[in-house]
């Protein structure tokens, strides 16, 4: 089933966006602006939950920290004077950050290591392809994409080149080692119960 996107007309920055409604969520994409509504389904919460689980208990006691949507992750051009003109703001279903730099009160600036999305029919193709090229440009250092109706996860790895490299899927009985740590292994069994 496809869903059609709502976007706001024209090209907008951070200050637009922190303006819009607590109750509506919105990502910034080189200054357009996607609707993140309907909620997600019951079942990308419980992947939600259980990927985050998994992450925030490797995590423990070590310098990188896990967070999960709503997450303001901006990711600034560098052309810009101050944050009210960045045009990119995304939330990512699961965000990873090790250089705690990035870190503030609004979330997170800069590029996170490791960002997860987990397919939705409102927001497949923009995850797909928007988002893919995004963590790209932004050397984003691992991005997992997810499926829920197959039970199958697409894992991209930034190569020497800056270029993600053809993806590796795994099924649903994988268990999946993270990249960008030594000893995290992600269990599919447990996320797609």
């Amino acid at each position: 089933m496809s869903v059609a996107v709502k976007k706001k007309q024209g090209k907008f920055t951070y200050k637009d966006y922190l303006s819009w409604p607590d109750d509506e969520r919105w990502e910034l994409i080189d200054g357009i602006a996607y609707n993140m509504t309907p909620a997600p389904s019951r079942i990308h919460q419980k992947i939600l939950g259980e990927l985050y689980r998994q992450i925030a208990n490797y995590l423990t006691d070590k310098q990188c920290e896990v967070y999960f949507a709503p997450f303001d992750v901006r990711l600034p051009s560098g052309k810009e004077k101050n944050d009210d003109e960045i045009t990119t703001v995304v939330q990512p279903d699961i965000t990873v950050v090790c250089d705690i730099s990035k870190l503030d009160e609004k979330g997170c600036k800069g590029s996170p290591d490791w960002v997860i999305e987990i397919l939705s029919p409102a927001t497949a193709k923009k995850d797909l392809k928007e988002k893919y090229f995004l963590y790209e440009k932004f050397a984003v250092k691992e991005y997992w994409i997810v499926y829920p109706d197959y039970k199958v996860v697409s894992v991209y790895v930034l190569n020497e080149n800056k270029s993600y490299n053809i993806p590796v899927v795994y099924g649903e009985e994988d268990e999946i080692k993270v990249g960008i740590f030594e000893d995290l292994t992600i269990d599919l069994k447990t996320v797609f119960a």
